[in-house]
């Protein structure tokens, strides 16, 4: 019976992180670029105690990783000169004080000196990794397709977008960002097009996001019952056995 107890708690521990994922796909659903997580499960075979006929071994519940989807979002007109969208697969880089970052986040600006930024003040990297610096007196910026970006008759840069095979492996880096932690191969997303004046939108489904909190709410709560029932089962055990006859 403690077994039983043991399994049931490692379940409630699995589904408590469940629910942290899912509170925050729900707390990100107006954030630009964001991708929405979900758990990866698995069964960890243990070999504790266990009573005569028993199972053997018992299968208990672990994390296996946090999946998350890079389906498109929805794109939406902002008609900001600087905003700027990823249609297809790819993201931009950008440089940090840790290094290069990845990002499908578009609302960028300016800075004091010109550089393309982030709203967090990481520069905009372009097609070979250099920054890309905009002069406000030369006039409107059009960005191509291609990321190609000119100034009337003159080419300021073009914005780099990258992808990699198994984007599944980048790792958060807060502030919408991800880090290149396996080093992957980060190669020119050619299929990719740069859509100026949009702004990409976060792929989380709020209904589908909300029937997953309740699916999570009433497994928790139908695990703390058997927990519960096999407590009171253990408890009325050892009195009955512990009774002088």
């Amino acid at each position: 019976m403690e077994n039983a107890l043991y399994v049931g708690l490692s379940r409630q521990m699995i589904l408590r992180r469940e629910m942290e994922i899912i509170a925050n796909n729900i707390a990100n659903m107006d954030t630009n670029g964001f991708k929405v997580e979900s758990m990866i499960q698995k069964t960890d075979p243990s070999e504790p105690a266990v009573t005569l006929g028993g199972p053997r071994p018992v299968k208990f519940v672990a994390p296996d990783g946090v999946a998350r989807d890079f389906g498109q979002g929805v794109l939406t007109r902002t008609g900001g000169e600087l905003d700027m969208a990823i249609e297809g697969k790819g993201f931009f880089q950008v440089q940090t004080p840790q290094g290069p970052r990845f990002t499908r986040d578009g609302r960028f600006t300016t800075d004091t000196t010109g550089r393309l930024v982030t709203q967090g003040g990481h520069a905009v990297l372009d097609a070979s990794g250099g920054e890309i610096v905009i002069n406000a007196e030369k006039g409107q910026v059009s960005v191509g397709s291609d990321g190609s970006m000119s100034q009337g008759n003159e080419t300021v840069g073009k914005v780099g977008i990258y992808t990699f095979t198994n984007p599944g492996a980048l790792e958060k880096a807060g502030d919408n960002l991800f880090r290149n932690g396996s080093n992957l191969a980060a190669n020119p997303a050619a299929e990719a097009k740069l859509r100026q004046g949009f702004l990409e939108g976060s792929n989380v489904r709020p209904v589908l996001e909300i029937t997953r909190m309740v699916e999570v709410s009433r497994a928790y709560e139908s695990t703390t019952k058997m927990m519960e029932s096999e407590a009171e089962l253990s408890r009325r055990s050892v009195e009955r056995l512990g009774r002088v006859q």
